[in-house]
């Protein structure tokens, strides 16, 4: 490897060009900043693409909706950990993005009236839990590949520069701990530069690929999360991991709420749509974690289907072929190429799959990441932003709202392009960086050219893998958890030897692998060691020892849990600060058990 490292000057660094990256750069490029958007894979191939189902905006095109049904639908969704001042903005804003992104020409599904088509989806009321309501705004079940290409082509149209295929490495931090760039490697060459910026935005999304059997693309190696832990900064909730109900059995590959939202619904063996037992007034409609160990309960008691009872049926049939073909042709794609099901015929096996983070990088409204200072106060890290997925605004809590995903990129995507472009105009002048700007991206580098123990990155990382999907899974048990944190601790060590065995034929991509699990390991360990310190069960940390009583409804113990977790990676530490109760301009809405 190459010492010699090259020095470039922009006003923003983005890291990762999916949908919260390219929102942001549209905002930053349309002011006339100078931006840098970096992407290990090409914009349109960022895991934004493979978001199906839809945006959650109370246009209200369907049945009577508004913004305080969203609001709340969205604090109780998240089991009452999402910060509600952050839900209020969510919600408020959410029709304005939509229709921001519908006169850039983003194809909507459409009403015979012309306006947006929407659909109903998990978790999704009126009147306060009432009934079920149509809020989510789709384009046919490939929602997110519209909302990706249509954002990519404006970003052109903008003159955004995107660096394809390449990783940023790690953050660049000066004396006084304002953040001043990335050092980042070309795949290609695998050169290292230095990226130098007024302010840097992590867009870089989840870490899905910390489990064994994940809907996440093999991207998702939570490289933001790492950059922040190892740059000191704490991760916030990372023991909530959001399963999507309808992953298909033995592929893993998503099918959609958005099937359940056109009216599919979930059998057991004995052909029972067993959700009507336990969610009367939602059945198939209640929120995902909710759905998920309804699920488990039943495969547990003995009524999951197959040879082996380990899942049950999606049943689609009863739609109709011409609806199905309308408003899930991915469904149907994916039904036939991975499970070899014709959807219009017959049932698809399903199993409740890894999908998505909850927790993240802590930041504000405005994007900016935050540190604790005390239970009240937050201190903003200068010239640090980070948005979507790998963010931790906590709109999301412990459970997220389906259809709020997209839309959280798109609402803070465009909230920290505006706060950015305001912190540009008044500091006119770059930060000098400091003199040892790459060290610690080429003691990395080094370490792998020089380790003589050989361990090869992907053991390492399939190791981690099916050490998370067994120790925190979807229904976890306080013995299973401790043992998690210990086997975590002993990977961390291995990830310390990896090393490149033949330097002359190692490709750029071994190099890029051992580089990833440097971030794997980061999201693991602050994965189980939050999970195994929190003595409750809570949205979607289900936890068998913490069970339904009198004293703990659901399991949640809100006298002493009703609070924000933060790792740290330093020590492997916890510190731990208060949810934010209050909106900013509603009545707050008050803990309660969650039914549906």
């Amino acid at each position: 490897m190459a010492t010699q490292v090259t020095k470039r000057k922009f006003d923003v660094v983005i890291v990762g060009a999916g949908g919260s990256g390219m929102r942001a750069s549209l905002q930053l490029a349309r002011a006339g900043l100078n931006v840098a958007v970096l992407s290990k894979v090409f914009p349109t191939r960022s895991h934004t693409v493979a978001a199906q189902g839809g945006i959650g905006a109370s246009l209200g095109n369907m049945n009577e909706d508004n913004w305080h049904y969203h609001f709340y639908d969205t604090v109780k969704g998240g089991d009452w950990l999402s910060d509600q001042d952050a839900v209020e903005f969510m919600c408020r804003e959410a029709p304005k993005v939509v229709y921001d992104l519908e006169h850039m020409g983003m194809p909507f599904d459409r009403n015979p009236d012309g306006t947006i088509y929407q659909r109903p989806f998990g978790g999704h009321t009126a009147n306060y839990g009432e009934k079920a309501v149509e809020r989510a705004c789709a384009a046919a079940d490939r929602t997110g590949h519209a909302m990706l290409h249509t954002l990519y082509q404006q970003n052109v149209a903008a003159k955004t520069s995107f660096f394809v295929e390449w990783m940023a490495l790690d953050l660049i931090r000066d004396a006084e701990g304002d953040v001043v760039g990335v050092t980042a490697m070309e795949m290609e060459t695998g050169d290292v530069h230095i990226l130098q910026a007024k302010t840097t935005l992590l867009a870089t999304g989840g870490a899905g690929r910390i489990f064994a059997a994940s809907t996440n693309a093999f991207i998702n190696t939570g490289d933001g999360l790492g950059m922040a832990a190892r740059a000191g900064l704490p991760l916030q909730d990372m023991e909530f991991w959001q399963f999507h109900p309808t992953g298909v059995h033995g592929a893993g590959v998503l099918l959609t709420e958005g099937c359940r939202g056109e009216g599919a619904i979930l059998l057991n063996s004995n052909g029972e749509r067993f959700m009507e037992r336990y969610a009367p007034t939602l059945k198939d409609l209640a929120p995902r974690d909710f759905v998920s160990r309804c699920m488990d309960q039943e495969i547990k008691e003995g009524r999951g289907c197959g040879p082996n009872k380990d899942h049950v049926l999606l049943k689609l049939d009863h739609l109709g072929a011409e609806t199905i073909m309308k408003r899930l042709p991915s469904v149907f794609e994916i039904g036939h190429n991975f499970a070899n099901v014709d959807i219009t015929r017959e049932p698809i096996p399903v199993v409740p799959t890894i999908h998505y983070q909850m927790g993240g990088i802590p930041t504000n409204i405005n994007g900016q990441v935050v540190t604790k200072k005390d239970d009240v106060t937050n201190t903003v890290v200068n010239g640090l932003y980070a948005v979507g997925e790998c963010s931790c605004v906590s709109v999301h809590g412990a459970n997220r709202l389906g259809t709020n995903s997209l839309l959280d990129l798109l609402v803070f995507g465009r909230a920290a392009g505006n706060h950015i472009v305001e912190f540009n105009n008044k500091n006119k002048e770059h930060k000098d960086l400091p003199k040892d700007a790459a060290d610690l991206s080429l003691a990395r580098l080094a370490r792998l050219d020089s380790s003589t123990s050989g361990e090869y990155a992907q053991d390492v990382a399939n190791d981690i893998r099916a050490s998370m999907q067994l120790h925190a899974g979807v229904f976890r048990t306080q013995k299973s958890m401790d043992e998690g944190v210990v086997k975590i601790a002993e990977l961390r060590e291995r990830v310390k030897s990896i090393g490149l065995k033949d330097k002359s034929k190692v490709f750029n991509t071994a190099r890029i692998e051992a580089l990833e699990v440097d971030n794997l390991i980061e999201a693991a360990q602050a994965t189980i060691v939050s999970a195994a310190a929190r003595h409750e069960s809570r949205g979607a940390h289900t936890v068998d020892d913490y069970a339904d009583s009198a004293e703990f409804p659901n399991g949640r113990n809100d006298k002493e849990w009703h609070k924000h977790t933060l790792w740290h990676s330093a020590d492997n530490s916890l510190s731990y600060k208060s949810v934010q109760m209050k909106p900013l301009t509603v009545d707050s809405v008050p803990l309660k058990v969650r039914t549906f």
